[in-house]
Order: structure tokens, then sequence, then C-alpha cells
């Protein structure tokens, strides 16, 4: 029996684990529909998507749009107006084939300033008729969130959380919890450095007002989390030892793959490159040799260290020396390993 949990003030009950539809955008509709279907006949109940995910809401709606009282849908916007958020809502609506969204969510948002203008009023307005339930905020910037949960605007918070998180990121749950605010987890899975997923699912286990969120592209994918949380394993010596070992490796400076340092001026695909290290060593590596990745990598000696990746960036990276490191590591990785691609 998948296990649920109440998401905050909401009410709204939700599996744990929950269904991420961002990678979904990858797949066919046909495929993509099965996977959600699949994860529906596994258990799942809370799928979250959002209107600029390309076709995703599309495939929510096909896969699921016949069970659409027994499932909890969550969308976003990243619209910053009136009139750009009431058209969201009703896209959105047309996309999943239903009249109703359980938590609509004002997406990405690092300052007041971004949703004032008129987008809070049309999302409290399609509340107030029917077509949003509960209105929610995702952010990757801590101090905005911090501001977000204490002025009671909003009824959840989606921000990234994993094992790697530092102190200030647990407070930031602990605070939810005291709020009565649900908290989502995106980037469970630390943007993809994380490859235990025992032990994210054991971690997860114990955030008892944290629902996590896993983006789920392959059918493979899906029936491994379907699996745990069939199984359901506690934390024990071994995974702490994981986690331990993890936290040790990679907490600290490390690239989230937020994206909000792109787009670069010199075409560096900065969310991928300053984070190289981990990938070629944490999944199968050959596949960042190709030219293709080698070009990419290489590209990384046309920064001209303008500040705006640094800028930018919500955790407050020195991107541009984190790069130069990237391609250094690479290069020796790279000397290292030819011999076997």
């Amino acid at each position: 029996m998948m296990k649920t949990m109440v998401l905050g003030k909401t009410g709204l009950v939700v599996t744990k684990p929950a269904f991420g539809a961002l990678p979904i955008q990858r797949r066919s509709k046909e495929e993509g529909a099965a996977i959600l279907r699949r994860a529906y006949e596994g258990g799942i109940r809370y799928f979250d998507t959002a209107n600029a995910y390309t076709d995703s809401e599309e495939k929510v709606g096909m896969a699921l749009s016949d069970v659409r009282k027994d499932v909890v849908i969550s969308t976003k916007s990243q619209g910053r107006d009136y009139d750009t958020v009431k058209k969201h809502i009703a896209l959105s609506l047309e996309r999943m084939r239903t009249d109703y969204i359980d938590l609509f969510q004002f997406h990405l948002v690092s300052n007041w300033e971004e949703i004032d203008r008129g987008a809070y009023d049309a999302a409290l307005e399609a509340k107030e008729k029917g077509y949003v339930r509960h209105i929610g905020v995702t952010s990757h910037s801590l101090s905005f969130a911090f501001e977000a949960v204490e002025s009671g605007r909003f009824e959840t918070m989606q921000y990234p959380f994993s094992y790697l998180s530092n102190d200030e990121e647990f407070r930031l749950v602990a605070l939810c919890r005291e709020k009565d605010m649900g908290y989502i987890a995106m980037k469970s899975l630390a943007g993809g450095l994380l490859s235990n997923a025992r032990a994210v699912h054991a971690f997860m286990r114990e955030q008892e007002n944290v629902v996590p969120i896993y983006g789920i592209q392959t059918m493979e994918e899906l029936e491994q989390w379907l699996a745990l949380a069939e199984e359901d394993p506690a934390m024990d010596d071994e995974l702490k030892a994981v986690i331990d070992g993890d936290r040790a490796q990679l907490s600290g400076q490390f690239c989230r793959s937020c994206g909000y340092c792109m787009p670069c001026p010199q075409g560096i695909e900065i969310r991928n490159c300053a984070r190289m290290d981990m990938l070629i060593r944490r999944s199968p590596w050959r596949p960042y040799f190709t030219p293709e990745w080698q070009a990419k990598m290489e590209r990384i000696n046309d920064c001209v260290e303008c500040g705006r990746c640094r800028s930018r960036c919500p955790y407050k990276l020195d991107t541009p020396r984190i790069l130069k490191y990237m391609l250094k590591d690479y290069r020796e990785f790279y000397e290292a390993h030819k011999n076997e691609l």
C-alpha cells in the first residue's frame, strides 16, 4: 500500500512519493501517457507538472482524465501578470482535460515584485471560481522561500531538498511544518548526483511533512520507485553510511542544475558542465566523452567572466571558477581513461 500524507493546510491527501512529470516531455505522447498510467496503477496518486513542460500536461490528461477524481494534480505557471496567469490556468485545464487544478503554483519565484503585478489576483480569482483549489509557490531563492512561508499567502512551498541540504534548508522544512504549510521537495536526487535510490527513499521516509517528487522518464525508473515504495526500506546503518559518504563528497559548493544561470552569452551549457566531475564519476562516463560533449566542455574556454551566471545563481556559487575546474578535471579524466573508450 502506497504511503500517504496530508499536504499541509490544503488537506490534500497525496502519495509519498509523487510523480514529477517534467522528464516525460522527452517521450512520445503514447509512451509518456503509458508511464503515467502505470504510475497510477502502481499506486501513485500525486502528479506534478507545469505549463512550460511542453506537452507534459497533455500526457497527464491522456493518461488520467478518466480517473481524475482519484488523483491530485499540481501544475505551475511562470506568468508574472494577470493576463498571462489567467491564460495559463485556462490552457492547463484544457490540456489536462479537467475542470479544476488541485494545486496551482507560481513557478520559480525569487522576489515579491515578480508576482505583485496582478498575477496573484488572477490565481485568487480562479480559486474563487473553482478552477483552482489551492495556491502554492516554487523557488530556488532561500531568502524568498522563508518570506513566502511567513507571508501566509501560499499553502505549499516547493523547494530543492535532499539529504545534501544544508542547515538553513532543513530549517525551511521545519518552518513549513510549524506553519502547517505543505512542503514539496524538488530535486530530491540533487539534480541527479544521488545514485542510491534506497538511501534517498529511507531519508525521505523520515521527513514527515515532505512529499518528494521524483522526475521519471522511463518505465524502468518508475518500476524502481514503485518497488521501493512497496518495500519501504527504513534507515539502517548501511544506508546511513551511504548518506554520510555522499555528504562528505558532495555537500557544499555543488551545482543543483536549476538553470537560473542560463543562457550563457558564450553558449556554455552551464547547468551540466558545472557538475561534470560528479556526472562522470557517479553514472556511466562514456556518454560524456562523445565529440559533442567534448566540444561543449571546451566551450568553457570562451568564458569571459562577465559575471552574469554568478549574479544569477541562487546558491551564490562562483560559477566561472567552478567551470574552469570542471574543464581541467574533465581533461585529466579523459587522459586517464581514453584507452577505454
